[in-house]
């Protein structure tokens, strides 16, 4: 049991880390002309970044920023009710608080990379071409959405013995 609580928690540990990293590097669309890389807050061309972003809906890309920021402080917040719940709770409980704060996460993760997929990394916006692929930040958030669920369902059926 301790070996399985060990494993989740570094799996947390590491989908936080991942959420803050996708979050913050500008690299959701690569294009392999000109070096070039647009994230949520900055487009880079080689090493120079600005703060001029080209998407054609601004609203939803701050929803996608808004939702991207709420998934790592419900993330975080799942990990110390976590640690709260494994030093205070009696044997034979459930992690009910910490797995319905990281299904909120998920949940989160859901709505901002599903909006971002939808108008941005689909192709039909005009500034899109075709020879431009997702990047790993993308791809991070993605991989961020499996294990929060992963994580947020095993909180939920996970006895403390």
């Amino acid at each position: 049991m301790l070996v399985l609580l060990a494993g989740i928690f570094v799996v947390h540990i590491a989908t936080v880390i991942m959420l803050f990293v996708c979050t913050i590097a500008n690299v959701w669309v690569v294009s392999n002309v000109g070096n070039a890389s647009v994230g949520l807050w900055n487009n880079c061309t080689n090493t120079l970044c600005n703060g001029t972003l080209v998407y054609a809906h601004e609203d939803a890309l701050k929803t996608v920023q808004a939702f991207m920021i709420l998934s790592i402080i419900f993330s975080a917040i799942s990990l110390l009710v976590f640690v709260f719940q494994l030093f205070t709770m009696e044997k034979g409980n459930r992690f009910f608080l910490s797995g319905a704060t990281m299904l909120v996460c998920w949940l989160c993760v859901l709505v901002g990379v599903s909006i971002y997929t939808s108008h941005y990394a689909n192709g039909y916006t005009t500034y899109y071409r075709s020879e431009d692929h997702h990047g790993y930040s993308y791809i991070l958030a993605w991989i961020c959405f499996c294990f929060s669920f992963i994580i947020g369902v095993l909180y939920l059926v996970l006895r403390k013995k």
